[in-house]
């Protein structure tokens, strides 16, 4: 029997502040997220974050949360069911959440129980980071080994350039919003700290974070998540036929007082209307669905420090979500796994 397993971030049961408390310890308690010695990230995390940052989450999911629960597990789920039925019974189709339910051990146990003999693994993220990719295919690795599943596996990797993937975003992009109505269109992905750069660099001497490593050849590309974001907008630009000079990288959702990558998405909205860019777009290509950090953070909190600044129009681009072209590409991606 044949199996996909889908995995994306994860979300909290519920936007109380009991539900979030429990979701972001399991996350930020994740060593390749907060990654420092095990005795100082307790102390952070349990003695100092978790005393006061859950209730302004638990406020900031509160705002997004629907009457179908969270948009990132409702989108996630109908994902899952619209690749199920295009592949119908030749793959069984499971989702899992990194962190919160359904947990990967879940998934591996419902695979294992299938009878599941062959696995494809897709982590739902576009670019490799240490703090997405790696601890999902980590995590995998361990439940399976806990569980003793005996299977042939299959890893598909960071997809950030991959024909099919830049075409499915490019078309949702064109789907909502016309470039020719904009100043500056604002490409956002998710920051990491610059750290992380230099650890998953194979060679240990490629990455710089300059103006240049990037930018040259290097074994170091297929890990650099730096790297694979300015790729991937060079591939939308490319694509869309855009002015390069039109567009901005930025990164957003910085956590703590270590050096993240730049430039950062909250400064970089409130100096763009004093620069006369008073109409932006902006695109999240590093989610695959919408979440707190896209609904909340981009479309609430962005908006507001743009147009606080001076700006005029300030528009969103929603993510693949369950896009029915998007699920065909990761069941084209699937079927040509095995």
């Amino acid at each position: 029997m044949k199996g996909l397993l889908l995995v994306n971030l994860g979300t909290p049961e519920s936007p109380s502040k009991k539900d979030v408390k429990i979701y972001l310890d399991e996350f930020l308690m994740d060593e390749r997220v907060i990654d420092i010695d095990y005795w100082k990230r307790w102390i952070l995390i349990k003695g100092i974050i978790l005393n006061t940052r859950p209730s302004k989450s638990a406020e900031a999911y509160q705002k997004i949360w629907t009457k179908e629960g969270s948009p990132l597990m409702v989108y996630s789920e109908n994902l899952a069911q619209k690749v199920k039925d295009q592949l119908g019974e030749d793959v069984y189709v499971s989702l899992a959440m990194r962190y919160g339910k359904p947990s990967i051990a879940s998934s591996i146990a419902d695979l294992k129980e299938k009878g599941v003999t062959q696995l494809v693994v897709l982590p739902l993220y576009p670019h490799h980071a240490m703090s997405s990719t790696e601890t999902v295919v980590e995590k995998v690795k361990e439940e399976i080994a806990k569980q003793n599943a005996q299977w042939d596996m299959r890893i598909i990797p960071a997809f950030y350039n991959e024909p099919r993937y830049i075409k499915n975003l490019c078309d949702s992009i064109e789907r909502e919003i016309d470039v020719k109505n904009y100043d500056k269109i604002v490409f956002s992905y998710h920051g990491i700290p610059e750290r992380h750069i230099t650890k998953t660099d194979p060679t240990k001497s490629h990455c710089k974070i300059d103006g240049s490593c990037c930018n040259t050849p290097s074994e170091a590309h297929k890990f650099c998540y730096r790297h694979q974001a300015f790729e991937t907008t060079k591939e939308v630009v490319k694509h869309l036929n855009w002015d390069s000079n039109k567009v901005i990288n930025t990164f957003q959702s910085r956590l703590g007082r270590a050096e993240w990558l730049k430039p950062y998405n909250a400064k970089t909205l409130a100096e763009l209307p004093a620069q006369g860019v008073k109409k932006i777009a902006v695109i999240m290509p590093a989610f695959v669905a919408d979440c707190l950090e896209t609904l909340e953070e981009m479309r609430m909190e962005g908006k507001e420090i743009f147009t606080e600044a001076g700006g005029e129009r300030f528009d969103v681009v929603s993510c693949l979500n369950d896009d029915d072209a998007w699920a065909t590409t990761i069941a084209e991606w699937t079927k040509e796994s095995f």
